[in-house]
């Protein structure tokens, strides 16, 4: 409905021009009565479309819920299966909130104590520290969000809200480590409560837009192939605090779907990439393992052939990541090495390389690709303390044969035992 669409965006217009949340309630209460979460995801990204900051829908992102909070608590929870993402996701939710509660009833308690004291002994702080090392085992939570579900919404057309919610997750890691700082740095007791608050706040208004807007959205854009797909990978990043049943089969879901489209006739195609989109005719099992006397295809290379087999082991061994991103910014390939630095799975294949990243290095990546089609950049690195390791991140463009810019490669390396090295090492030492 454009009508209302147009309506939903003047409320949104009119609470960034500085209306009342309240006022915008009254003016607006017949439309507000009968609303999904959908035609509030959709207003977001017609906002995304027409040039509104992605940034300003970000800041006032949780009053943009208080306004539609009535309207989509009368929504209706679509219950989910033991196993599909979705009810994963829930889940962890539930989760969250129970540490979230514990730790607020500890924080509360030790605040009536320590009143403007230092906050606590050692005992007490590193009972806090380990709370609070638990409850950010939710990262994985975020980072499934960001690196599966997210680009299947992406491949739907569905990129604002994503880049929103995205945002939205650094915001409140930023708050813990405001909050995980205060702890360790001996800060009073009220002042570690009053940022815990503004985290317990932050992350109880993501749950409600997980849970009013974003899942069931998703329901209603993927398709059973598009979760099957997420379940499949979501082994890669792990869970938080859950184990995911079994009821939901994704082979059965997958095969299901599959067989209802082709007798229906329906041509509609999964959201998101397929990885053998983007591949030749694949070499079968009996070519790359030489059976029955046939010998495995050979990959031509500058210097030397390779089976695919040995290509990958190759690549997969190294002491290093690499993500390949094409000439039209697309992710074509990456590195499944054993200890990775930074989450990847099969969803980013295709994937933008700009919806890659947070919406606040967005402009960063835009600027070292520029650089490197204009050639005025042959390199760009960085280095950054994560968990405890030291990380060094280089990027380098790739041009052919005839000058034709080809993509980037980006190498991570955790460099943490490098740096200690010193001296000379000539003769093997495996003592």
């Amino acid at each position: 409905n454009k009508e209302k669409q147009e309506q939903l965006k003047g409320i949104i217009k009119k609470l960034h021009a500085g209306s009342s949340v309240h006022d915008l309630k009254e003016e607006f209460a017949d439309l507000l009565e009968d609303l999904s979460a959908e035609e509030i995801a959709s207003m977001e990204q017609a906002l995304v479309d027409e040039g509104f900051p992605v940034s300003s829908i970000q800041d006032l992102c949780e009053v943009h819920v208080e306004v539609f909070e009535d309207s989509l608590k009368k929504a209706k929870d679509q219950a989910q299966i033991d196993g599909h993402p979705v009810h994963t996701f829930r889940q962890e939710n539930r989760e969250l909130e129970k540490r979230l509660d514990a730790l607020e009833d500890t924080l509360k308690s030790l605040k009536k104590k320590l009143k403007k004291k230092r906050i606590m002994d050692e005992s007490r702080k590193g009972e806090i520290l380990e709370s609070l090392s638990d409850l950010q085992v939710f990262e994985k939570h975020y980072q499934r969000k960001e690196n599966q579900l997210f680009p299947k919404l992406e491949a739907t057309g569905f990129t604002g809200p994503t880049s929103v919610m995205w945002g939205k997750h650094d915001e409140i890691r930023d708050a813990w480590k405001q909050l995980r700082g205060a702890v360790e740095g001996d800060t009073p007791a009220s002042e570690v409560w009053e940022l815990f608050k503004t985290v317990k706040k932050k992350m109880e208004k993501m749950i409600f837009m997980e849970e009013k807007i974003l899942y069931p959205t998703s329901l209603r854009k993927l398709t059973p192939v598009d979760w099957a797909a997420i379940r499949d990978e979501e082994e890669e990043i792990g869970y938080s605090w859950v184990n995911p049943g079994s009821m939901w089969d994704s082979a059965l879901a997958r095969k299901s779907y599959v067989q209802e489209q082709r007798q229906s006739g329906d041509a509609t195609t999964p959201a998101g990439p397929n990885i053998h989109d983007y591949m030749g005719t694949p070499t079968t099992d009996k070519e790359e393992k030489g059976e029955r006397g046939v010998k495995p295809i050979q990959i031509p290379l500058n210097e030397g052939f390779l089976t695919q087999e040995q290509l990958d082991l190759m690549l997969r061994n190294l002491p290093f990541d690499i993500t390949y991103v094409d000439e039209n910014d697309k992710v074509r390939y990456y590195s499944a090495t054993e200890d990775r630095v930074f989450p990847r799975t099969p969803s980013i294949i295709g994937r933008d390389v700009q919806k890659c990243h947070p919406p606040k290095s967005v402009h960063i990546v835009e600027k070292i690709v520029e650089a490197f089609k204009n050639r005025e950049r042959d390199q760009a690195e960085f280095w950054l303390d994560f968990r405890g390791r030291m990380i060094h991140i280089r990027y380098f463009p790739i041009f052919d044969e005839q000058d034709n810019y080809r993509g980037v490669i980006e190498v991570s390396q955790d460099i943490t035992a490098i740096q200690k090295l010193s001296g000379e090492r000539r003769l093997l030492d495996w003592t």
